[in-house]
């Protein structure tokens, strides 16, 4: 059985969503979450849950949402938790944002052992691929990490991203142990990723406080 804070949590979204469900929406936006579950982030996986209620409460009929994980090797279908696209019909959409969060769920309650490596660059990948999939006019990827990427050795990322109409939004980078001693390491980081999603054809942005997501991005 799930914590009474997270049940208290998971009803707050399903409240959110709700509402979100009984609004007009667009029908060209895409959404694609990645949560880092590496050594560094994983105790900073509950974050999800309140930005699946921003997203939830905002995206309706004919829009898509996917969340996906980063962890060893992150361009692969199994790291997706659980992707739709909503349905023109308001009750369907409705059944479709609760399997989400039901499969979100079921994700959180099952998590036991944070991932030693993290492919920062795969999960994005990943994401790129569902993204551009949907055709939407304005796709989103937000990515909860803490952006220190980790490969094993045996992965080549060595390549362009492809990021041509896609908003990267980094949300809630936390600051390692070792910034603390370079706190030069941490701008670095951040600046390293802006530059290779530019250089690739995607917007940057960091957000590093989820409240004041609504302000700062405009899914509408």
């Amino acid at each position: 059985m799930a914590p009474r804070g997270l049940r208290l949590t998971l009803a707050a979204i399903l409240s959110l969503f709700l509402i979100g469900c009984s609004e007009a929406a667009s029908n060209n936006r895409a959404v694609f979450v990645l949560l880092d579950i590496s050594n560094g982030y994983a105790q900073e996986r509950e974050k999800v849950q309140q930005l699946s209620a921003y997203l939830l409460s905002e995206l309706g009929a004919g829009d898509s949402l996917a969340v996906a994980f980063i962890d060893n090797s992150s361009f692969t279908e199994r790291n997706i938790i659980a992707q739709t696209t909503f349905d023109a019909r308001p009750s369907v959409v409705g059944q479709q944002k609760r399997a989400v969060l039901g499969k979100l769920q079921s994700f959180m309650e099952g998590f036991e052992t944070p991932s030693y490596h993290s492919d920062i660059t795969g999960g994005i990948l990943l994401g790129r691929d569902f993204l551009h999939g949907t055709n939407a006019e304005r796709q989103h990827l937000f990515v909860l990490s803490d952006l220190h990427e980790d490969l094993p050795p045996e992965l080549n990322r060595d390549m362009a991203l492809d990021l041509a109409g896609i908003r990267v939004v980094a949300l809630n980078v936390l600051r390692q142990r070792g910034d603390n001693n370079d706190p030069a390491a941490y701008h670095e980081r951040l600046a390293s990723w802006k530059a290779r999603v530019e250089e690739d054809g995607g917007r940057w942005q960091v957000i590093n406080e989820l409240e004041r997501l609504p302000r700062r991005v405009a899914l509408r």
